[in-house]
């Protein structure tokens, strides 16, 4: 079990799917990611996009914390089972505090939901498997700066192992900071031409 760190749902608690297909961000770097992101007016009101969801912890802290719509996407079944679980249960909280959400579930591959999204998202949270290729990651990456996918203002966190290369940027996109936290780092990224 883990659970949300702050906000109107600050403490509930989240199922984890277990296994070795999800690695849940530790509670440390959501909270330093997410300080991070309320204090860039990042997260209120966001429509969020919530990429390889895992139990779902990082886009359902972005609704503890003032998002107002957030679409989380898990290929794995059984994590996705996991997701609707914990959905309905921040939901309750959310609404026993006054809060109205919008919540999508997208139980397919990332890079197919991708590129057949409408978007219009405000920030997009990435933490694929460690394991996932680099060019898989950079696909997606690419699919992101589509057209309409991403607003002009938005931000986009990509987590990942100490050990991985930083991710090829696609040119549409740039990376503007990143933060290491123990055995992860943080990159983030905004729309915007990468420097030559």
């Amino acid at each position: 079990m883990t659970r949300l760190v702050a906000g109107a749902a600050g403490g509930v608690r989240l199922a984890t799917p277990g296994g070795s297909s999800t690695r849940p961000t530790s509670e440390r770097v959501r909270e330093a990611l997410f300080s991070r992101l309320v204090h860039l007016g990042a997260v209120d009101g966001a429509h969020v996009l919530d990429l390889y969801a895992g139990s779902g912890a990082l886009g359902l802290e972005a609704a503890s914390r003032g998002a107002c719509a957030v679409t989380l996407v898990e290929h794995n079944r059984r994590a996705a089972h996991v997701v609707r679980a914990n959905v309905e249960t921040v939901g309750r909280a959310l609404s026993g505090a006054g809060r109205k959400m919008h919540w999508d579930i997208a139980v397919e591959p990332v890079h197919r939901f991708l590129a057949g999204t409408r978007g219009g998202y405000d920030l997009v949270l990435s933490d694929p498997p460690y394991d996932l290729a680099e060019s898989d990651l950079a696909e997606d990456l690419l699919l992101l700066t589509r057209h309409g996918v991403l607003t002009d203002q938005a931000t986009v966190v990509v987590e990942r192992s100490v050990r991985s290369p930083e991710p090829l940027w696609p040119q549409g996109m740039m990376r503007w900071d990143e933060r290491r936290y123990g055995e992860t780092v943080l990159w983030f990224a905004e729309p915007g031409r990468v420097p030559e």
